[in-house]
């Protein structure tokens, strides 16, 4: 059964991992293997790699399809996966650094708060402009994102496009073997549920044997030894009850409890994963040079390959697809009733079941309330960069920016209005133009272009006689659009 797969964004370090998960599929014996980067040297080595895969693999029956441009391998594609990522790390320093200058402190940046918020405004309309090739080039594919920040691209992704998607993430995979071992049972005989929104999803119940594990963490987490390893979530855990799904970095970022004050800093976060500040911005430049030279290494047969199947979750899809063998997934959709007390034009992440039919999310139910609070405030943000987006409105941006957790924890809607457009000028080469334009309080940029034009006519001519002056006149006008 052949079929074509092809990834976006293929000088990333998904490609080799998600094709060595793929060719390990049973059944699936060829096919073409599209792989597309706008970064050509990155893709030639690639391209390399993936040859070297398949020869190891003795995977005969599977070609490669290369090009920096995703026009001519998206044609007949049957599963499109996206690792894109868009300014690479050119602004890694400016989503941190300006931030921190108002007191902002974030270790990873890229999911929710300045740093994330920027990033949607760098990543989805590039996403979006390749959905739409997507559908005039392979509109019967299925669609993987992995690309952050997973929430916000997959609400205005599923906003634009009736095709088939899913935002992905291993989240909820590696959490749950996390907590499994602080418990010391045997993953493979443990049985749990967990729902929310990606990063912030819940385990309502984990059970091994029949018998509950929350007391048993509980429990383990009084040793130093233990706590030390998660020392954030597991606080989230003995004060909201339930174990969440991010790191404890990543975590912090995402409620205001735990990174406006140095004291609290020092008290709760460590190092790298675990809260380190500006842990991102300090290493991602360091990690993606890494990379590259170890994919070159990779390729030219100077490092070993790991040739076993890992458990991220896109050739499960395929799989369970292409083959019909049944598979369940964790993924973020569109929230259509699974999750009954979040909004419900929101994304949430939930149990996927993926036959021949394709996804087909599961009804998770109401999440405890104090944790469901914490997700919806999230979610504010993520919809109002999404609306803003879509839209063109500029100020839904800077009002994501003033509802986000952690930075209305630490600054005053004007710092982060003054914050906000310093970023906005640091990075207006990877962000949409009329993110320039700034638009009368209250107003949409296009209305405020339209009243600066007014403003202009009445400053050439005579002011009417019942309009008073041109000042009242203006701020009439300006009245009538304010939303």
């Amino acid at each position: 059964m052949s079929k074509k797969i092809t990834l976006l964004g293929a000088g990333s370090g998904f490609m080799q991992p998600l094709f060595t998960d793929i060719l390990n599929i049973e059944g699936l014996e060829d096919g073409i293997i599209g792989l597309v980067d706008i970064d050509a040297a990155r893709l030639k080595v690639n391209i390399q790699l993936m040859q070297r895969v398949l020869a190891l693999m003795g995977k005969k029956g599977w070609t490669i399809q290369a090009s920096t441009d995703r026009r001519e391998v998206l044609k007949g594609t049957d599963y499109l996966i996206s690792t894109i990522e868009v300014s690479g790390t050119a602004c890694v320093r400016f989503d941190n650094d300006i931030p921190l200058k108002y007191g902002i402190d974030q270790c990873i940046g890229d999911t929710i708060g300045p740093g994330g918020v920027m990033k949607a405004l760098r990543t989805l309309p590039v996403f979006l402009d390749i959905l739409r090739d997507a559908k005039k080039y392979c509109p019967h594919a299925l669609i993987m994102n992995y690309t952050n920040p997973m929430s916000i691209m997959t609400l205005g992704s599923t906003r634009v496009t009736d095709q088939p998607l899913v935002g992905l993430c291993h989240s909820v995979q590696g959490s749950s073997r996390q907590f499994a071992g602080y418990a010391g049972v045997p993953y493979e005989e443990t049985v749990w549920k967990c729902g929310g929104i990606n990063h912030m999803a819940w385990f309502t119940e984990f059970a091994w044997c029949g018998h509950d594990l929350y007391p048993v963490v509980r429990e383990a987490m009084k040793k130093k030894a233990v706590y030390e390893k998660d020392p954030v979530r597991l606080e989230m855990m003995k004060e909201f009850g339930l174990y969440v799904t991010e790191s404890s970095g990543h975590f912090s970022e995402y409620v205001p409890y735990f990174r406006k004050r140095k004291d609290l800093i020092k008290k709760y976060c460590r190092e790298g994963y675990l809260g380190g500040s500006s842990y991102y911005a300090d290493n991602w430049p360091i990690w993606r040079k890494d990379t590259d030279k170890r994919r070159v290494d990779m390729a030219t047969g100077k490092t070993d390959i790991s040739l076993k199947r890992g458990h991220e979750y896109a050739s499960d899809i395929i799989e369970a697809h292409a083959l019909n063998r049944p598979k369940v997934i964790y993924a973020s959709v569109p929230n259509t009733g699974l999750i009954s007390n979040l909004p419900q034009t929101g994304v949430v992440e939930v149990a996927v079941l993926v036959d021949r039919r394709g996804y087909m999310p599961t009804y998770f139910g109401p999440l405890p309330e104090q944790v469901a609070a914490l997700c919806r405030s999230n979610m504010a943000v993520f919809e109002l960069v999404v609306d803003g987006i879509l839209k063109k409105k500029r100020e839904s941006i800077v009002h994501a920016m003033m509802v986000d957790p952690l930075s209305a924890a630490v600054c005053s809607p004007e710092e982060i209005r003054k914050m906000t457009n310093e970023l906005f000028r640091a990075e207006k080469m990877y962000i949409p133009g009329w993110l320039q334009n700034k638009a009368v309080k209250g107003m949409d940029v296009k209305v405020a272009r339209q009243v600066r034009k007014q403003v202009a006519a009445l400053n050439q001519k005579p002011v009417a006689k019942t309009g008073g002056d041109a000042a009242t006149q203006v701020s009439s006008m300006a009245a009538r659009h304010v939303k």
